[in-house]
């Protein structure tokens, strides 16, 4: 347990520097250290959050589960709604932020942690029920369709789809049949298509998708950009601060495609070492969930395992141009205060399960056997 501890500390605090160090890099030329400060202030309240989140037992979150999922419940709605003040506004097309003095709150954060307590408190409580249509399949959905909805709503197509799979995962780990989960999969996969087909702006993103290099210079510039990107940067990169997408060339260069400046300025290798980094966090995270002493803490754990691993495994697919654009930040690397305190406040927690984790024991000696062989007749 230590050893998975002190990797995911070191794993953590890597991605972290790292994400510090390219933030002041992809945007020095354009607002000076004004990222790499307001981050490093929401790195100091993340880091305050996480320590918190290790020395209070996590067994204790059982207690305020539908407290925090009803507060997520109204961040949620609230920031669709013209509040005064201009707290809400569209950005992009989208309602997802409360605007505040010097600040952006994305309630959706909330919203994932929300739904990963409410799944793993209710899948203890019904997991001799787990294998059941009703109570396998209808009322957690019920419960993790609460929050995806809204989120959907906002819209924000990457979360609704990131949390869709998470949820899907700690069903399938609580007990939940395969024949249960995929009928509901099928009918929402559907419906998610019918949703694209029906969106003008997200269609385009799918064909541009399918097609950068005929789209270059319209919807796909983004995607195609982070690709010369990428490939500028060869093995070793072309060194830290010498690249030259972060001047205009890739928007939001140093919040989703942040990943992108990494591989041209430190190349390949640096950019597989991140890769390698959320791998053996998963690992870690994973280890640690195995070893929780009740079956809240190990699907807890689990949740928030997939939580992170997925999304970064999105946020890389986005700009290796494997998946579509999708809008998701790279934990712990990419601009945002949001997902920032979210994600610390996650590790706090598998830090929590790893203080009253299981240490397995080896099996007791039979005082009866005998160590020696028996010799042949």
């Amino acid at each position: 347990m230590k050893v998975a501890v002190t990797t995911l500390t070191f794993c953590v605090a890597a991605l972290l520097a790292l994400g510090m160090v390219m933030l002041y890099s992809s945007s020095m030329t354009q607002v000076g250290p004004h990222y790499l400060f307001m981050q490093m202030i929401w790195g100091a309240l993340g880091l305050v959050l996480c320590v918190a989140a290790t020395v209070i037992d996590y067994r204790l979150l059982k207690k305020i589960v539908w407290p925090v999922f009803g507060v997520a419940i109204v961040l949620l709605v609230l920031v669709l709604l013209p509040l005064p003040h201009g707290i809400t506004k569209r950005i992009n097309g989208a309602h997802r932020w409360f605007i505040l003095p010097g600040m952006r709150l994305q309630p959706s954060e909330l919203g994932k942690l929300a739904i990963i307590l409410a799944l793993a408190w209710y899948c203890e409580r019904s997991q001799r029920f787990m294998q059941t249509w009703w109570r396998g399949i209808v009322i957690p959905g019920v419960i993790a369709g609460a929050i995806i909805s809204l989120i959907f709503i906002e819209p924000d197509r990457g979360t609704t789809i990131l949390m869709a799979c998470v949820t899907g995962s700690m069903l399938l780990i609580a007990g939940v049949r395969w024949k249960y989960i995929v009928p509901p999969l099928v009918v929402g996969t559907i419906g998610f298509v019918v949703a694209i087909a029906r969106d003008p702006m997200r269609m385009r993103r799918i064909m541009s998708w399918l097609d950068v290099e005929e789209t270059k210079t319209g919807t796909g510039f983004q995607a195609y950009q982070a690709m010369l990107a990428l490939g500028s940067g060869g093995w070793t990169g072309l060194g830290l601060g010498n690249g030259r997408q972060k001047l205009g060339w890739v928007p939001e260069h140093h919040t989703d495609f942040i990943l992108s400046i990494i591989g041209e300025e430190l190349g390949l290798i640096a950019t597989l070492l991140v890769v390698i980094g959320f791998a053996v966090l998963v690992v870690c995270g994973l280890y640690i969930s195995l070893r929780a002493p009740d079956t809240f803490g190990f699907l807890l754990g689990c949740g928030i395992t997939f939580l992170i691993g997925l999304q970064a495994f999105i946020n890389i697919g986005v700009v290796t141009s494997a998946l579509p654009n999708k809008g998701l930040p790279l934990p712990f690397i990419s601009y945002g205060g949001s997902n920032l305190l979210a994600m610390m406040g996650c590790v706090g927690l598998l830090f929590s399960i790893a203080r009253k984790g299981r240490v397995l024991q080896p099996a007791p000696k039979n005082p009866f056997a005998s160590d020696e062989l028996p010799q042949p007749a």
